[in-house]
């Protein structure tokens, strides 16, 4: 029966247990999330449109401060602590906003954005809209470093498609209760029951990790058996520390092309999702009278995307990726969104719109997401930790910042959205040709490390 299950996942007996934790813990992570990202988008809404383009530079700042301080703690400590520590920060955080608010409310304050606002609810919402903006990012991709971390690029290949479904499941499952207390209750404690949730599912996350890592240092299946006397300690724990400086990943990434192209590309698709954003808190703002509509709006775009990219994660994932190659994978998402804005630009509707955000978020997650963490398969551990987030993160906002600029320069000149389906033309051509090449140094890369691999071994036999 085993072996049955092993096989209809493309995975071997050995792995599957891993694979099934992998799930449990992406499940965990952005389950977790899902709770709290449409409370996040409501609260940045509540003042308006340009106020929200603030809150998006505001969040690129802090985002370079997260990934340094963490680089710098990756440095001194390993993945066995730095890791539940990143989800532990997360946790008291979320207490600390959920306190508050529940402070306010019983002093008689209201939710951001009505007119019971209060300078504390309203500071609240601001500075929650700018720590979750940096946070989420920062939370998947010390998830996914450290997927990269347990397993090769073969084992990607193959698991990474299955691996991302825990992640789909906590989403929509995380959207579609979000979206249903939230049709329940207008009451001014809803964004703080929400958060305690959250925080909740990132608690049994920290648990999941840490049997999910004590497996591998023991399982022939992981890439860590091969390291594990440099790697472990007596015991058997993760204990070596990567070592270097919290400065390592902004200049790792600054002198190796192949990081910069993957850079490159996250910002593309960080411009592409901003655009996509601005557009359906446009259509969200047009259509909800209040803060719990606004965040059952939100939450519905999220459910109904996630659930399409759970389809296309079961039935296309791994089939694509093993067919076209990391590189033509990678591809699909700037056709796409070329492709929706165009539609959209016909039908600028509610039904329209999420339509585009489901295909594009399934595409994003379910295509993008498993091809271009395969990418970092082929760099140094240290990268995966320090230079990885830098890229997930800190150049992922900056390239919110620039969505920013071209969204507030056609607000500006009054443009319509066909000028934006326009302007998608040269960045997703661009976007395209950087996608292949990206495939090609990875494939170069994997067949670099094979021959070292093989010289060594060699070496060894003599």
């Amino acid at each position: 029966m085993t072996d049955r299950i092993a096989s209809l996942l493309n995975m071997k007996r050995g792995e599957l247990t891993l694979g099934v934790l992998s799930v449990v813990f992406h499940f965990c992570v952005l389950g977790g999330y899902y709770f709290l990202r449409p409370v996040r988008d409501a609260m940045g809404m509540s003042s308006g449109m340009d106020q929200l383009r603030w809150l998006f530079l505001v969040t690129s700042f802090v985002s370079l401060g997260l990934v340094l301080a963490f680089g710098g703690v990756v440095g001194r400590t390993n993945r066995r602590r730095f890791i539940p520590t990143a989800y532990l920060f997360v946790i008291v955080c979320l207490f600390g906003f959920a306190g508050l608010l529940f402070m306010d409310a019983r002093a008689g304050g209201g939710l951001i954005g009505t007119d019971a606002e209060t300078a504390l609810s309203q500071g609240v919402g601001y500075v929650f809209y700018v720590w979750l903006s940096a946070i989420n990012l920062f939370v998947t991709s010390v998830f996914w470093a450290f997927m990269v971390d347990l397993f090769d690029t073969d084992q990607g290949k193959r698991m990474f498609g299955f691996i991302a479904i825990g992640g789909t499941l906590g989403a929509s499952i995380g959207g579609w209760s979000t979206s249903t207390i939230s049709g329940m209750t207008e009451s001014v404690y809803l964004p703080a029951i929400l958060m305690l949730m959250g925080a909740a599912l990132f608690a049994a996350g920290i648990g999941v990790m840490l049997t999910l890592d004590r497996m591998a240092l023991k399982s022939e299946y992981s890439r860590h058996t091969a390291d594990r006397p440099a790697a472990t300690s007596s015991d058997g724990s993760a204990d070596a520390s990567t070592g270097g400086s919290f400065w390592d990943g902004a200049t790792h990434v600054v002198k190796s092309p192949y990081m910069l192209g993957i850079g490159l590309w996250v910002v593309f698709m960080a411009i592409s999702n901003t655009m996509i954003y601005f557009t359906q808190a446009n259509i969200v703002e047009d259509t909800a009278d209040t803060f719990s509509q606004a965040v059952a709006g939100f939450a519905q775009f999220d459910m109904w995307a996630n659930i399409a990219t759970g389809i296309t994660q079961i039935f296309v994932t791994t089939r694509v990726i093993k067919k076209l190659g990391v590189g033509w994978t990678l591809a699909i998402l700037p056709v796409v969104t070329m492709s929706g804005f165009a539609v959209l630009a016909v039908w600028p509707v509610f039904g329209v719109m999420v339509f585009f955000q489901a295909i594009h978020r399934a595409t994003r997650y379910a295509l993008s997401r498993p091809a271009r963490e395969t990418l970092w398969s082929v760099v140094p551990a240290s990268d995966k930790y320090k230079a990885k987030p830098v890229v997930d993160v800190f150049l992922y906002r900056g390239g919110d910042v620039a969505g920013v600029g071209v969204d507030s320069a056609f607000a500006a000149l009054g443009l319509t959205l066909g000028w934006v389906a326009a302007a998608t033309v040269p960045l997703a051509g661009g976007w395209v040709m950087l996608s292949s090449a990206l495939g090609r140094a990875q494939q170069k890369n994997v067949q670099e490390l094979a021959e070292t691999e093989a010289e060594a071994e060699a070496v060894a036999g003599v």
